[in-house]
């Protein structure tokens, strides 16, 4: 019983995005806090729940916007593909933006992430992936300059490391991620036009050759409630 008044809420917050049309505000949080009878933390509180769905997306200095619910991407995790492939199959359409390839040297961090020197040079890969024009992903790959070099880049190049290095023949292996839920940078929000502390959905992956050498290390943010992800798992034997 206790948590009935958080749930009246939701019910009414529910009701008010679903007759509000999509890609019009909301009343600011102190109106919208005051018309409901709720503090704003616990209005935000309950708002997170409609942002993962998808269903609303606050931007930075402008307001909370209702928009309209797009096909979640549905896929299994046990083979490794691009976004762009898992889409295709799917038969959604994404597209890409805010491209940036660029040169870094590596830190303590990328070292010991792609097992190279530190200062070693290496290919930063950087993208916002899109449903429907809105963020739903954001990108980073980084790779070895021995691995991939920016002039090895065609013009016409989208941002997808994997399809390229598998597009070119070569021979990639296995790739080890760690999955987690986090809270959005301030540079991840800021790419995904939503708050900072938004939680995401977050992978960190090694991708390995044949010859075990890593190739790729990669960050991807998603947006909960425009990806379905699973693991389809075969039982053991006792």
């Amino acid at each position: 019983m206790s948590n009935f008044p958080f749930q009246r809420l939701q019910i009414d917050l529910a009701a008010l995005i679903a007759r509000t049309p999509a890609g019009q505000r909301l009343l600011s949080e102190p109106e919208l806090a005051k018309e409901l009878g709720v503090s704003r933390a616990t209005l935000r509180e309950a708002m997170r729940t409609f942002e993962t769905q998808g269903l609303i997306r606050r931007r930075q200095g402008s307001g909370t916007f209702v928009v309209g619910k797009v096909k979640a991407l549905d896929s299994g995790l046990e083979v490794l593909e691009s976004l762009e492939t898992m889409a295709k199959r799917l038969d959604l359409e994404i597209t890409v933006s805010d491209l940036s390839v660029e040169q870094v040297a590596a830190d303590e961090e990328l070292a010991a992430s792609l097992d190279v020197a530190a200062g070693a040079q290496l290919l930063r890969v950087r993208r916002v992936v899109r449903a429907d024009g809105r963020p739903v992903a954001y990108l980073v790959d980084t790779l070895p300059e021995n691995i991939l070099h920016i002039n090895d880049l065609p013009a016409d190049f989208h941002g997808s490391v994997l399809d390229y290095l598998l597009g070119r023949g070569d021979s990639l292996k296995t790739s080890r991620a760690n999955v987690s839920a986090i809270g959005a940078t301030a540079d991840v929000a800021k790419a995904l036009e939503i708050q900072r502390g938004d939680v995401l959905l977050h992978f960190y992956s090694q991708l390995f050759d044949a010859n075990a050498r890593i190739v790729d290390y990669s960050l991807s943010y998603f947006i909960p409630g425009y990806f379905n992800f699973y693991i389809v798992r075969r039982v053991g034997s006792a």
